[in-house]
């Protein structure tokens, strides 16, 4: 078997298709999105047998930095990546190498973020679900499986004359105006807008935009999709807090579900939650079910887990700080911060 580095004439995007074990981030797109986006380095792996036929794949992305240190990553920013392979040895020996690449980077450590347990020598994090509904042939047949409470709540937003419209471009504005605040308003640095408009770019068919306006035209809530095989996920999803005794976001996540049961997916991904939360309780009102996910995590001498994350202690002031700030500032601050925050 052999590992090697992807070029541009292999055919990556033929086996993510064909493959039961992808996810839509394991696309050679996302490649571009990030390089393009980040500046990020990556390194895209591939097993092989002697024929050249392709055993399996690893995206992998390496982010540095003085704040929060030098690790890898598959996939950084979304909730899906790792290994993508046909058989456990193409897994493991791709494992090997992207081992060997994070001494050879002096990395911290490495995240996969599988959707399945594995047999490679990792530690492991099981602490997110993602929220997964499956949708019928049609809207109608949807709307019918929902509670007369959940009906009552889409309604809302209609009876203030609220109207939810999908776009690309020409939404991006204002879905970045909503999506800054909501980021501000929850302490965390926000991603450059050009990060969504190369998303755009790069995925024109698949990707798309919704945004719910008030009576007087403005954004009140907006979402970003993305749709690959048979599921759609909404991984930024967000509301302005001004407007939210209106719900916006209950007509936002509606007409997402109606677009994409239109579409004919078959599956609408809510994005991931922790159990009990109030995020998770929000995505099971539609009748979401949770599944299971699995980080696991490659550590420098056998150290502990990272947590780069919000409930981290060592964050909690920065957060505290950032909600003070102004939105305007912190779209100029926040994608210096966030690029190395996976």
């Amino acid at each position: 078997m052999n590992i090697r580095h992807y070029i541009g004439k292999d055919p990556w995007d033929s086996f993510v298709a064909a493959s039961a074990a992808s996810h839509c981030y394991h696309q050679i797109g996302w490649k571009r999105v990030i390089e393009k986006s980040f500046g990020h380095r990556t390194y895209y792996l591939l097993a092989e047998d002697g024929a050249g036929k392709i055993l399996g794949i690893l995206p992998l992305v390496h982010l540095a930095s003085v704040l929060f240190g030098n690790f890898i990553v598959s996939m950084p920013y979304f909730n899906y990546g790792g290994i993508c392979a046909d058989t456990p040895e193409a897994g493991r020996e791709l494992f090997k190498e992207a081992v060997r690449i994070a001494e050879k980077e002096g990395a911290e450590h490495i995240e996969m973020r599988h959707t399945r347990p594995t047999d490679l020598d990792v530690k492991e994090k099981r602490a997110k679900v993602s929220m997964k509904l499956s949708l019928p042939g049609t809207s109608g047949e949807l709307w019918k499986s929902f509670p007369s409470k959940l009906r009552n709540q889409i309604n809302r937003p209609l009876k203030e004359s609220m109207l939810a419209r999908v776009g690309g471009h020409e939404e991006l504005d204002d879905f970045y105006k909503v999506f800054s605040a909501n980021m501000r308003d929850l302490g965390t640095p926000v991603y450059p807008k050009d990060f969504f408009r190369n998303i755009l770019n790069e995925f024109p068919d698949t990707a798309w935009i919704i945004t719910v306006r008030l009576k007087n035209g403005g954004p009140a809530a907006a979402g970003f999709f993305t749709g690959f095989k048979d599921t759609v996920e909404i991984p930024w999803a967000s509301s302005l807090r001004s407007c939210n005794k209106y719900a916006p976001n209950m007509l936002l996540y509606w007409t997402g579900l109606k677009t994409a049961a239109g579409k004919g997916y078959k599956v609408f991904d809510f994005g991931r939650s922790t159990p009990g939360e109030g995020t998770y309780r929000f995505k099971e009102q539609w009748g979401a079910v949770p599944a299971q996910l699995y980080w696991h995590y490659w550590v420098r001498n056998n150290g502990p887990m990272p947590e780069l994350n919000p409930k981290n202690p060592r964050y909690r002031l920065g957060i505290k700080l950032w909600k003070k700030l102004p939105v305007g500032l912190t779209r100029i601050m926040g994608p210096m911060i966030v690029r190395n925050l996976p």
